[in-house]
């Protein structure tokens, strides 16, 4: 619509969404029910469950994929615990941007980058592990072709061309997991590179051409999730500013309306290194009161818990800083290489505290931009489809010549390193 105003005419779209969450199609083409988000508590336990009847050997040996509480394999093995009606009436399972490209097309079809993020997915067959999906007790009829990024998966219905006025133009399978496609805008020169897609949650990896599926990555913890032009994101999970996000919430509700600027000047204003959460600590995965979890946690290890609004946002940063350094060094490790600084891409950056102290974490320069990331990403996806650049290390080198990359060296390394070895030491991680 804002197209056409504009007198412009779009020549394709695309979506791109979070991970994991789907909806079930019918057998008359209608949505049962509103999905599930990954932060209900339905799937409490559930991980557990599954992986002492399967065994996380046989489930990563197979997918490659983290293991994490809310993944869809364990959202589905939820509701088939539950002896839920959704399942038996399903025809077809959509993930939440397949799900919306339906509604635009009429086309029911998954994509590549967010398939594999179900722990369903089977990189050695390319394809829907249909054994893996018969153990937890789901048919496998459900799951449909699986599309590539940049493959053009419909056309707009033309009930939906006439209420927008446009063209029944193509709808493009972008890399449709978000992150799939920050990682399409890191505007690296260098073809082995360190990301950080940095939002609700924050995402660090690298991008590889065959996924790394061997006992060290199942111990560390690791993903391998679909990228575009056939490789592979090589990355680890972070909770990123999702607690911060929650306190923020919670001032808000209580009549402490902090913008984030304000947040960000108390955080730097408040004594530094004062007390540090594992930011991955389940503790902290639901919504709630972040405050009484963090005294929680803080009380556990034997800290004094942060108080006022500055310390415990730096307790936030700070931890988030540290945790990103020890995921980069790992990161380091299992994919082999040594990384000369860190892409940060998404609007996390726009953070400028957590980018400084990111760098000075790592030791190493951190690179910060574009904060859209994943909507550059993705027109980058529908371009190269659409023939305007050659693959996607073109487009990379249009995005950089694009858009302003701020450069943060690092400082303070003493210092940095010093609680390093105490975050280390309090949140439990090893070697």
């Amino acid at each position: 619509m804002k197209a056409k105003h504009k007198g412009e005419t779009p020549q394709s779209l695309a979506i791109d969404s979070w991970a994991v969450d789907f909806g079930l199609i019918g057998r008359n083409g209608e949505l049962l029910g509103n999905p599930y988000h990954y932060r209900d508590r339905h799937t409490d336990g559930v991980m557990e469950q599954v992986g002492e009847r399967l065994t996380r050997d046989y489930i990563f040996g197979r997918t490659g994929i983290q293991f994490l509480p809310f993944n869809t394999i364990y959202q589905l093995a939820a509701l088939k615990e539950a002896d839920s009606p959704l399942l038996r009436e399903a025809d077809r399972f959509l993930m939440i941007p397949d799900l919306l490209r339906y509604f635009l097309t009429g086309e029911l079809l998954n994509e590549f980058s967010n398939a594999t993020t179900t722990q369903l997915y089977n990189p050695s067959t390319a394809g829907w592990d249909h054994e893996l999906i018969a153990k937890i007790g789901i048919s496998p009829s459900l799951f449909g072709r699986i599309a590539e990024p940049g493959e053009a998966a419909g056309l707009l219905l033309p009930s939906v061309a006439s209420e927008l006025g446009v063209d029944r133009i193509p709808v493009i399978a972008a890399a449709e997991h978000d992150t799939g496609s920050a990682v399409a805008a890191v505007p690296a020169l260098d073809r082995t590179f360190a990301y950080l897609s940095c939002g609700t949650w924050s995402l660090m990896g690298t991008e590889v051409e065959q996924p790394v599926i061997n006992e060290l990555a199942r111990e560390l913890n690791f993903t391998n999730e679909g990228g575009v032009g056939g490789t592979y994101r090589l990355l680890k999970n972070i909770m990123g500013l999702w607690v911060l996000q929650e306190m923020k919430r919670e001032w808000d509700r209580t009549g402490h309306a902090y913008s984030y600027p304000e947040l960000v000047r108390l955080a730097e204003q408040a004594p530094r290194f004062g007390a540090f959460i594992d930011p991955d600590d389940p503790l902290f995965l639901h919504p709630g009161d972040m405050r009484v979890r963090i005294r929680q946690y803080c009380e556990a290890t034997g800290q004094h818990p942060p108080d006022e609004p500055g310390e415990i946002v730096r307790c936030i940063l700070e931890s988030l800083a540290l945790k990103y350094r020890y995921v980069f060094e790992l990161t380091e490790r299992l994919s082999g290489h040594s990384f000369n600084g860190l892409h940060m891409v998404g609007g996390g950056i726009r953070n400028t505290l957590l980018c400084r102290w990111s760098a000075n974490a790592i030791g190493k320069p951190v690179w910060a931009g574009p904060a859209e990331g994943s909507a550059i990403g993705n027109l980058a996806v529908q371009w190269i489809a659409q023939g305007a650049f050659s693959d996607i290390w073109e487009a990379r080198q249009a995005i950089r010549d694009s858009f302003q990359v701020t450069v943060y060296e690092p400082e303070e390394r003493e210092t940095w390193e010093h609680a390093y070895g105490t975050f280390r030491r309090i949140a439990g991680l090893g070697n």
